[in-house]
């Protein structure tokens, strides 16, 4: 029998059994700041319409997103919104026909979280950035297998009225 401060540790598995995550598909994530910290800019309106005002953080975080098409060439960044606190993405796996199916998500995720954790580090070496408290990224990240149209479009509308949502999330007022 466990005790109760192993299972309070034990972490909510998101994965799916036996799906294979290096196989060709859609994929939705979500990564988000350790602690929920503000590190990515601010959300602001435009006449009427919400919308993200990137930091310096904000514009290279999205750089390097775009980037992992050029480090895994097999993948496709589809859709994308990087918010003050968490960045959400849709990528597109697809190896030719009868080719190694390449790194699974959790690689490239990892890989993605260690190139722009070691570019903030510099920036604040540089002192373009402000110091951060231990961590830039949260541990682990979400992700969604998108077996349809019907979902991609779902997920595509979710994440572009993703600021108009802003003011709304419990992690607004997070301390910056």
């Amino acid at each position: 029998m466990e005790n109760s401060e192993s299972s309070q540790k034990r972490r909510k598995q998101i994965r799916l059994q036996n799906y294979d995550y290096s196989q060709n598909g859609a994929y939705y994530v979500t990564i988000c700041t350790h602690n929920r910290k503000n590190l990515f800019g601010r959300v602001s309106f435009v006449g009427a319409h919400p919308c993200v005002r990137p930091s310096v953080a904000g514009v290279m975080v999205k750089e390097k997103l775009l980037s992992l098409e050029q480090k895994f060439n097999d993948i496709e960044i589809d859709y994308s919104c990087v918010m003050p606190n968490h960045l959400h993405f849709i990528l597109f796996k697809h190896s030719a026909q009868g080719a190694h199916a390449g790194a699974p998500l959790q690689e490239m995720v990892k890989w993605y979280k260690t190139q722009t954790t070691n570019e903030y580090i510099k920036m604040v070496k540089q002192s373009v950035l402000p110091p951060f408290d231990k961590h830039i990224w949260q541990r682990g990240y979400y992700e969604h297998v998108i077996r349809c149209e019907r979902d991609l479009y779902e997920i595509r509308k979710y994440i572009e009225e993703n600021p108009a949502k802003w003011f709304f999330d419990k992690y607004y007022n997070a301390k910056d």
